[in-house]
C-alpha cells in the first residue's frame, strides 16, 4: 500500500513504477519479449489515470493484433492488482488503461492537506546552486515591456527551481555605460530648463529622462553636429572626466534605479545582487587584449574582433576602434566575475530571443577563454510581448514602458470593480493584483520563445483563459472554507466519497507538473495545469453541494481545501498574488 507521505520519489513516479512492474511481470509470465514502452496520462481522465502502449509496441514481434495482445496482457495484469489500482481495461487500437483507486485518491488528499504550502516541492535540484540573471535594464533608459517579460519569466523559473530544492541567486546586470548614456545626458542638457522638481514623483522624473533619451536619439540620427556632441559626452561619461556630465548622469541614474525598484516590488521580485557594466569595463579590455596574443581575437581596422565564422557563427566586435569595450567583451568579463563570486552549478541568462545569435558568439568566445565558466553558462530566450498595434522600438524612444502597461491594465480593472460593494482598500488590492496577474499569465501561458500578443480585454477577464480567472477560483474556494470554518480538519476514511470526482484525477498531478516545469525551464506547464484544475473545481462547485452534503461534507471540503492549496502554491510559482476578495 502507498504511504500517505512523500518519499524521495514523487508519488506519481511510484505509481508508474508499479504499473511498469505489473506489465513486465505479465509479459514475462506470457513469454513475451522485453521491450521499452510508454506509461503516460491519457488526454481525457475518462480513459483512466495512466495508459500504456506496450501492446502496440509488441504486436508485430508476436504476430498478434495490438488489441488482441492488449487483452491477453490485461488478463495477466489483473491477477496482481495492488490496492492503489481499481481497474484496468483496454481501449482504442490496443492501449491498456489503468484507473487509480478511491484509497489512492483519499491518501493523496490527506497528503495535500498535510503538506500545505510544501505540496509540489521536490528534491530534484537539491544541493544545486543556480544563478538566474534576468531583467537586465539600462539606466537612463525606460523599463520597457521586454524587461517586463524577462522579469516575469525569470522570477517564475527562480521559484520553480527553489521548489525543486535548488539554492537560487537572483541577479540583474544593468547597462550603465554605452551610447545611450551620451544620448540621454545630451538630451537632459538641452532640456535643463524644463527639469522636474525635486518634489515630483519618481515616475515623472523617469518619464522626463525617457523624453530626453528619445530626443537625443532623434538628434543623433538626424543631426551630424549633435551626433558629434553626443559622442564627446559619452566619452566623458565613460571617463568620468567632466563634473557637469557627471552631475546629470548621477542624478538620472539615481532616478532610474529607484524607479526600477518600484517596479520590482510591484512584480514581486527581489534581487540578491545588482551588477553593472561599468564594473567590468577594465577587466574586459584586459581579457580581450590578453587573448589577442593567444589567437582567440584578431585586430581589424583598429578594432578587436572575434571571427565567429570559424565556428559557423558570425564576426562580432569586442573592442571598438576607439578602444572601448563592447557589450560582448563586458559580458565575457561579467560571466567570469559571476563565477568567481558565486561558483555555482549553473548560471542562466534570460533575455529576448533577438539576442540568440549574439549569445552564441559571446558564449563561444567565452569557451575559448574559460571552458569551465562557459560550460556552466546558459542563455534562455523569450519572445517579445506585443500589443495589438505591434512592436514598439526603443531606438527612437517611442517605447511602451512596463509601468505604463501595468498602470493602464490596472485602470481597466478598476473600471470593472468600481461599482462593487467592497471597501476601497480591497478594490485597490484587486486592481493591482489582477492587473499584474493578467500580464504575468499572458507571458507565462506559453512555452518561452514565442511572441505574445497582449489583448488586455481578454487578459483581465474574470472568466476563461486568464490569470484573474485563477485568482477568482482561489478566492471562491477560500470563501467556501471560511463559510464552513474548515481548516484542514482530520478526514475520516469512514466518510469517504461514494464516487471518485473528476477533480481528484487532477489533484495528485501537481508535483509532477512542477518537476516538468523545472526540468524544461518552462512555467507554462503550471499555467495549463492550473487552468484545467480551476475549470474542474468550478464544475465540481456547480454540480455538488459542498457544505451541506451529509456524510460527504468533510471529504468535499477536503477537496476544496486541496484545490485552494494547489492554486495558491501554483500561483506563487507564477509570481501571482491572490486578493482577499474578488
Amino acid at each position: 500500500m502507498l504511504k500517505s507521505h512523500f518519499s524521495s520519489k514523487l508519488r506519481i513516479t511510484v505509481i508508474q513504477d508499479i504499473i511498469k512492474k505489473l506489465i513486465d511481470d505479465a509479459c514475462e509470465a506470457l513469454g513475451l519479449p522485453k521491450t521499452s514502452f510508454v506509461i503516460e496520462h491519457p488526454d481525457n481522465v475518462d480513459f483512466g489515470d495512466f495508459s500504456t502502449n506496450v501492446a502496440l509496441v509488441l504486436s508485430k514481434q508476436v504476430g498478434k493484433t495490438p488489441r488482441e495482445l492488449a487483452g491477453t496482457i490485461l488478463e495477466e495484469v489483473k491477477k496482481n492488482l495492488p490496492s492503489s489500482i481499481s481497474k484496468v481495461e483496454t481501449a482504442g487500437p490496443g492501449f491498456i488503461n489503468f484507473y487509480l483507486s478511491k484509497e489512492f485518491f483519499a491518501l493523496e488528499l490527506k497528503t495535500i492537506l498535510e503538506k500545505g504550502e510544501a505540496y509540489g516541492t521536490n528534491d530534484n535540484l537539491a544541493g544545486k546552486e543556480i544563478i538566474l540573471e534576468y531583467t537586465n535594464t539600462n539606466v537612463l533608459k525606460p523599463f520597457h515591456i521586454g524587461h517586463l517579460m524577462g522579469n516575469i519569466l525569470g522570477e517564475s523559473i527562480s521559484r520553480v527551481f527553489e521548489y525543486s530544492g535548488a539554492k537560487v541567486t537572483r541577479i540583474t546586470y544593468q547597462g550603465d555605460m554605452g551610447l545611450h548614456i551620451g544620448k540621454t545626458i545630451w538630451g537632459l542638457m538641452q532640456k535643463k530648463d524644463a527639469f522636474p522638481k525635486e518634489s515630483d514623483s519618481v515616475s515623472n522624473k523617469v518619464k522626463f529622462v525617457g523624453e530626453a533619451y528619445a530626443y537625443g536619439s532623434d538628434q543623433y540620427e538626424d543631426n551630424s553636429e549633435s551626433a558629434e556632441e553626443i559622442k564627446i559626452i559619452n566619452k566623458k561619461a565613460y571617463e568620468k572626466s567632466d563634473p557637469d556630465v557627471n552631475h546629470y548622469y548621477d542624478l538620472a541614474r539615481s532616478w532610474s534605479l529607484e524607479h526600477f525598484e518600484e517596479i520590482y516590488k510591484l512584480l514581486g521580485t527581489k534581487f540578491d545582487h545588482y551588477y553593472f557594466e561599468s564594473e567590468v569595463a577594465e577587466d574586459a579590455l584586459k581579457i580581450v587584449n590578453e587573448y589577442v596574443e593567444k589567437g582567440v581575437f584578431e585586430k581589424s581596422d583598429g578594432a578587436i574582433v572575434f571571427k565567429g565564422e570559424k565556428y559557423g557563427l558570425h564576426t562580432r566586435v569586442f573592442v571598438s576602434s576607439q578602444g572601448l569595450p563592447m557589450y560582448e567583451a563586458k559580458d565575457v568579463a561579467h560571466a567570469i566575475r559571476k563565477y568567481k563570486e558565486y561558483p555555482v552549478d549553473k548560471s542562466i541568462i534570460i533575455t529576448a530571443n533577438e539576442q540568440d545569435d549574439y549569445f552564441k558568439v559571446m558564449l563561444k568566445a567565452l569557451s575559448e577563454i574559460d571552458s569551465t565558466v562557459a560550460g556552466k553558462t546558459e542563455h534562455l530566450s523569450h519572445g517579445m510581448l506585443r500589443v495589438p498595434e505591434g512592436k514598439m522600438s526603443s531606438r527612437k524612444g517611442n517605447v511602451i514602458t512596463g509601468e505604463s502597461l501595468i498602470l493602464e491594465t490596472e485602470e481597466s480593472v478598476r473600471e470593472i470593480v468600481k461599482d462593487r460593494e467592497l471597501p476601497q482598500e480591497i478594490k485597490n488590492q484587486i486592481a493591482e493584483f489582477v492587473a499584474v496577474s493578467a500580464i504575468k499569465y499572458s507571458v507565462l501561458r506559453q512555452a518561452p520563445g514565442g511572441n505574445i500578443i497582449f489583448d488586455k480585454s481578454k487578459a483581465i477577464s474574470f472568466e476563461g483563459d486568464s490569470g484573474p480567472y485563477l485568482q477568482y477560483t482561489a478566492v471562491r474556494a477560500n470563501s467556501v472554507l471560511e463559510k464552513a470554518d474548515y481548516k484542514n480538519k482530520a478526514m475520516s476514511f469512514e466518510t469517504m466519497q461514494k464516487e471518485i470526482y473528476k477533480i481528484e484525477h487532477l489533484l495528485y498531478r501537481f508535483p509532477e507538473i512542477v518537476l516538468r516545469a523545472s526540468d524544461e525551464k518552462s512555467p507554462h506547464y503550471i499555467v495549463s495545469y492550473l487552468m484545467e484544475l480551476a475549470s474542474a473545481f468550478n464544475g465540481f462547485y456547480a454540480n455538488n453541494k459542498i457544505i451541506e452534503a451529509g456524510e460527504e461534507t468533510q471529504y468535499r471540503l477536503g477537496i476544496t481545501q486541496a484545490v485552494h492549496n494547489i492554486l495558491w502554491n501554483g500561483l506563487y510559482l507564477l509570481g501571482i498574488r491572490v486578493p482577499e476578495r474578488m
